[in-house]
């Protein structure tokens, strides 16, 4: 694993923990605000083009912000020096942490998030810790498979498995929802494994920029050339999507931060608070039913996450 560098402000207990806890709850947010845009909008379950163009304008204007803002702090737009020795490699992965973290993962996310519950998907795409921590043993050394994982996986995929019991109002399998939402979960797994990698290459508040413009960018072109459309601008929508556009700026540059300079484990147990968050949020915003398997299911992957954490240094 990668050494810690040197204690700077973002890693202050104090302010790590805040700062991860604010990440976390402004993510758990996203999930009831992107289904009341796309009501509000007019964005039907069919319109696949125009879920790419609405996700793709928050994230190109959130990676356009986060640019912005680099670039009035005279940041380094460049490959550092370690990464000029192999120029299109290091561009070639660039580019796929920019495909796996925004393009592909969020295609995914707004096309299974229309179709299905708020809270729901809330709780599925809890997936991608447990994924991400196996996925972690198989690819460094350092990072061991251990009893407390296995516990922890295994209880996490319990309270996944437990949306899947019949329960009146609590939904059922299907492909384009909890199918793109696993999807999702799985891209989002393969971009955290790249975090640390990102820091390597550029500076961390850019390569966010660069990961947000760009993928926002391959987003919004595919859904224009799908014939994309927002039907129907209103000044409750435009509100709407600029809230989802602060989720991204305020949560990504400061989850991406925190990850480069400090413990991968201490970050990301505040993960465990985004499933709850959006199943509560989306069941209080969209009326949706809070039914006995979502609350057993968020209380499963939240443990699940906390065991698999509990102890890392």
């Amino acid at each position: 694993m990668d050494s810690v560098p040197s204690r700077n402000f973002f890693q202050h207990p104090v302010w790590a923990a805040l700062f991860a806890f604010t990440a976390a709850f402004l993510w758990g947010w996203a999930y009831p605000l992107i289904k009341l845009g796309f009501d509000e909008f007019g964005i039907t379950t069919e319109m696949t083009g125009s879920k790419m163009l609405f996700a793709g304008v928050r994230f190109f204007v959130s990676g356009s912000i986060i640019l912005f803002v680099a670039r009035m702090t005279h940041r380094s737009f460049a490959l550092k020096d370690a990464a000029k020795v192999c120029v299109w490699g290091n561009v070639f992965f660039l580019l796929a942490f920019i495909l796996l973290n925004t393009t592909l993962h969020y295609a995914c996310f707004y096309i299974g998030l229309s179709h299905s519950q708020g809270s729901r998907a809330a709780i599925l795409n809890s997936l991608s810790v447990f994924v991400l921590v196996i996925m972690a043993c198989l690819f460094f050394q350092s990072d061991r498979l251990t009893l407390r994982k296995v516990m922890g996986c295994a209880i996490g995929f319990a309270g996944i498995l437990m949306l899947n019991l019949s329960s009146e109002g609590s939904g059922s399998f299907t492909w384009m929802g909890d199918g793109m939402i696993i999807l999702n979960a799985l891209c989002g797994a393969c971009a955290g494994l790249m975090t640390r990698g990102i820091a390597r290459r550029v500076d961390v508040f850019v390569g966010t920029g660069y990961s947000l413009g760009i993928g926002g960018a391959l987003l919004v072109i595919p859904g224009l050339l799908m014939g994309g459309t927002l039907p129907n601008v209103t000044i409750v929508g435009l509100l709407y999507l600029l809230m989802l556009i602060g989720i991204s700026t305020i949560g990504f540059t400061l989850y991406n931060k925190l990850l480069t300079c400090n413990p991968v484990g201490r970050i990301a147990i505040w993960n465990s608070l985004i499933p709850v968050v959006g199943a509560v949020t989306s069941c209080l915003c969209l009326h949706e039913p809070f039914v006995w398997n979502y609350a057993v299911a968020a209380t499963l992957t939240t443990a699940g996450i906390y065991i698999i954490n509990k102890g890392k240094s």
